[in-house]
């Protein structure tokens, strides 16, 4: 079965959810171009995702995948928080931010059986996880709609590990992918490696369709991956600069700078491997501290340096969230970029 076929869509063409720098308008924009715009869900609160998917039904009739985290809340720890804060110290000095005045709290959610009961409201065709899968519960309640599993595999042993967990389709993240990884057997990113090495190994391990990820930025990407054996291809950098992505005017200007082309995987923003624009946060720091609080805990005590720096023009301290390949980032409606990228699905089986 093509993935057209499956998930209900015209052209094999998903936008990867990109938690922080979209709401539903770009998901909207997508699906009524024929591919499969995506709602990321783990940073919205139950009622933000009844508003966000109630937009979605008022203005598609096309189907759309919602998406969220299932890590595992982490306990907080005192000890943790003020190294990090400490570590952080000479950065509020220099912005003259008050300690006492920042909040702690988590800012992304895991699927909850909360989350579960607005999806049955509005039964979304497609529900896609990152972190594996929530637990079999929840995965049930999802599945007595009939909603498509999508979930992101970064290893071999992690698409085997979903397919035998009854997920509908992988998709297979390459190292070059932007934002958060969606590792989770294993911790050691060693195990991470780009996605036209990823991508055949998957497609021959498992039996079921698998979509591509990670620095595919145009038609002559998308067409790479379909002669690789991939089914779909999901792309999230290239609609950064689309005016229906909520991307900040800092990042919108890291994205078309000479910057772009340096980005790393970082663990200061959120306490899990991300891959962003380097700043001066990632450069001072290192990108990866062990230092950092356990994801998500590790963004509150940034939000206010975010914040203040943002206010002034820059984005020393913002998750600039990029993959490796912004080529293909054009500030054009997102409907435009998503039939300019279906090109290259033309003829490519």
């Amino acid at each position: 079965m093509s993935i057209q076929d499956l998930l209900g869509i015209e052209i094999p063409i998903i936008q990867a959810p990109m938690a922080g720098v979209q709401s539903s308008a770009l998901a909207i924009a997508v699906s009524n171009a024929g591919g499969l715009g995506s709602l990321p869900c783990g940073m919205l609160s139950v009622e933000a995702i009844r508003k966000e998917m109630a937009a979605i039904k008022a203005q598609t009739k096309r189907p759309f995948n919602v998406n969220f985290f299932c890590h595992t809340k982490p306990e907080p720890n005192s000890e943790h928080e003020a190294a990090w804060r400490a570590t952080l110290s000479p950065y509020y000095e220099e912005y003259g931010i008050d300690l006492s005045t920042i909040a702690g709290g988590a800012g992304r959610l895991p699927f909850s059986p909360e989350a579960a009961d607005v999806l049955a409201e509005f039964r979304p065709a497609v529900v896609s996880f990152h972190y594996g899968l929530p637990e079999q519960g929840l995965l049930d309640q999802v599945r007595k709609w009939g909603a498509k599993i999508l979930s992101t595999a970064t290893t071999v042993e992690e698409a085997r590990w979903l397919e035998a967990h009854g997920v509908d389709a992988i998709i297979a993240q390459g190292l070059e992918a932007g934002g958060h990884r969606g590792v989770f057997l294993l911790d050691d990113l060693n195990t991470q490696i780009g996605t036209f090495a990823l991508l055949p190994q998957i497609v021959r391990a498992v039996n079921i369709p698998v979509i591509a990820a990670g620095g595919i930025a145009d038609a002559n990407g998308v067409s790479a991956a379909l002669s690789l054996g991939a089914a779909g291809v999901q792309i999230g950098t290239a609609y950064l600069l689309c005016p229906e992505a909520t991307t900040s005017a800092v990042h919108r200007a890291a994205i078309k700078s000479d910057s772009a082309i340096f980005t790393a995987l970082t663990n200061l923003f959120s306490g899990r491997p991300a891959r962003g624009i380097a700043n001066r946060l990632m450069k001072e720091l290192g990108p990866m501290s062990p230092v950092a609080p356990a994801f998500p805990l590790a963004s509150a005590a940034l939000a206010p340096l975010r914040a203040e720096a943002e206010r002034l023009g820059s984005g020393d301290f913002s998750p600039l969230w990029a993959g490796q390949n912004v080529s293909g980032c054009k500030e054009i409606p997102a409907a435009d970029l998503t039939l300019e990228l279906a090109k290259g699905a033309n003829g490519a089986h």
